[in-house]
């Protein structure tokens, strides 16, 4: 094995101990579309399209991972679902 190979395969390896977490947020009968996809824009940076599919997602399955990433920038994130009235989860 070359030194770049082997560099390189180092470098895979690091990538698979970053640890990617997410948050899912869950369906609820509260909450309006219209206050779930402005939370999502407003928390999770989402384009209006985005949050639209994600409100779609969990009305219709239940649940929908709506930000992947590390747990530092994904906990304060999911804080601000919570205090929104939103039910989420970090995983």
């Amino acid at each position: 094995m070359s030194t770049k190979e082997k560099i390189s395969e180092e470098l895979l390896l690091d990538e698979d101990t970053v640890r990617q977490n997410e948050i899912v947020l869950f369906n609820d009968d509260v909450n309006t579309f219209d206050h779930v996809i402005e939370t999502l824009m407003s928390v999770c940076e989402h384009t209006p399209e985005q949050a639209e599919q994600c409100s779609l997602i969990v009305h219709y399955k239940g649940k929908c991972t709506v930000k992947t990433g590390e747990y530092n920038d994904l906990e304060p994130r999911c804080s601000r679902l919570l205090q929104a009235g939103l039910s989420a989860e970090l995983v």
